[in-house]
């Protein structure tokens, strides 16, 4: 999709697609129009820059024709490179960093005011927490005991131009998250078994849900791993030919 249409952020949203994809398997996520806003499980996905990864798991899942992944984020495509409100599946438009996270929180609000079950999911990624919005939001969830409000942050330690903790020191993360008053979980981002047991419920708790999900930027391509010029450059065919069977590989 990325090196079709010449776009960004292929070593973003390998990083994130074991999560998104055991998300909307194990919480049974539908369509915006087959739940009308009721009782389900709702995903907000805030990383809107790894949107090559959300639309490859919503196509998939049936959400739209898989033949609109082939004109991912070209002119007149039905897929922009951010996600965007009114693909199915998508539930808020998200391309600045730091707004997913506030929407989900008067949704999780609005949801328990209405007696109505079901979770707010927050995918979001680690470079997020450099904003004031996002923490803002946290003394929130908190404060109002938002247990049916999830946050899965994906800690790849890689943003825009260099690691994360060049960038501005999110560590001790958990620890920070706990001092807001979350639950946190740690676990293996692309394990998926960890994953699905980290968003089981927990009916004892009374908190908002942290899940800091260590990740690979890039996962399962050795020559994009870790590395921050893929967070922007698309790769070429040659290049395109060596990570799609370094992939088939790594999916064994």
């Amino acid at each position: 999709m990325t090196s079709r249409s010449k776009a960004a952020h292929v070593g973003s949203a390998l990083s994130v697609l074991d999560l998104v994809a055991v998300a909307y398997t194990e919480l049974k996520i539908l369509p915006l129009e087959w739940k009308a806003w009721s009782g389900e499980n709702i995903l907000i996905f805030s990383k809107g820059h790894a949107a090559a990864a959300l639309y490859s798991v919503l196509g998939h899942e049936g959400f739209f024709p898989q033949d609109w992944l082939s004109r991912y984020s070209e002119d007149g495509s039905e897929l922009g490179g951010h996600v965007t409100f009114g693909v199915p599946g998508v539930e808020f438009s998200t391309g600045s960093l730091g707004h997913g996270l506030p929407f989900g929180v008067g949704l999780a609000i609005k949801r328990r005011r209405q007696n109505l079950i079901g979770r707010i999911v927050v995918v979001m990624s680690d470079g997020e927490l450099d904003e004031g919005s996002t923490w803002e939001s946290l003394l929130i969830a908190s404060h109002h005991k938002l247990k049916n409000l999830v946050v899965v942050v994906d800690r790849n330690r890689l943003q825009s131009l260099e690691g994360t903790e060049e960038t501005l020191s999110l560590e001790p993360l958990n620890k920070k998250f706990e001092a807001f008053g979350w639950e946190v979980k740690i676990i293996d981002g692309h394990n998926h078994e960890a994953i699905e047991q980290a968003l089981a419920v927990d009916t004892q708790s009374q908190k908002p849900t942290a899940i800091i999900a260590e990740t690979t930027k890039g996962k399962g391509v050795s020559f994009m791993e870790n590395e921050v010029k893929w967070h922007y450059r698309p790769p070429n065919p040659e290049e395109l030919s060596a990570a799609l069977k370094e992939l088939a590989d790594y999916a064994k």
